[in-house]
C-alpha cells in the first residue's frame, strides 16, 4: 500500500468513528429530552459494564459453563460491599487487588 492509501485508510477509519459520536451530539444538542430518556441513557454505562464483567465472575471459559466459586466472584463480592460503604474508588480498588492477591495465594 501507498502512503496516499495509508492516509485514506486512516482518514477513512477516524470518519466513521467520529460521525457516529458527532452527529447525535449535534442533533440533540439544543432539544429537550422526556426525563424517561435521560433516565434510560443513564443505565447504558451500567448494562456495559455489567456485559464486560459477567463473562469473567461467572464462566469458565475453557468448558464454557457457569461457574459460581471462581475466586473473581468470592472477591468481587466483598470489593463491592466495600465500594457501596465506601464509595471510594481507590479504596475499592487496592481492597479487591489485595483480595485477589490473597485469595491467589489461598486457592
Amino acid at each position: 500500500m501507498s502512503f496516499a492509501d495509508y492516509l485514506m485508510l486512516f482518514g477513512g477509519m477516524g470518519l466513521v468513528t467520529y460521525l457516529p459520536r458527532a452527529l447525535p451530539l449535534l442533533y440533540l444538542a439544543h432539544k429537550q429530552m422526556p426525563q424517561w430518556l435521560i433516565d434510560w441513557l443513564g443505565l447504558i454505562p451500567v448494562a456495559i459494564l455489567s456485559a464486560l464483567i459477567a463473562p469473567a465472575l461467572f464462566t469458565d471459559t475453557t468448558t464454557r459453563s457457569l461457574v459460581f466459586g471462581k475466586l473473581e466472584l468470592l472477591v468481587a463480592i466483598p470489593t463491592l460491599i466495600f465500594s457501596l460503604k465506601t464509595r471510594s474508588l481507590g479504596g475499592t480498588v487496592l481492597v479487591g487487588m489485595l483480595l485477589y492477591w490473597l485469595g491467589g495465594m489461598v486457592h
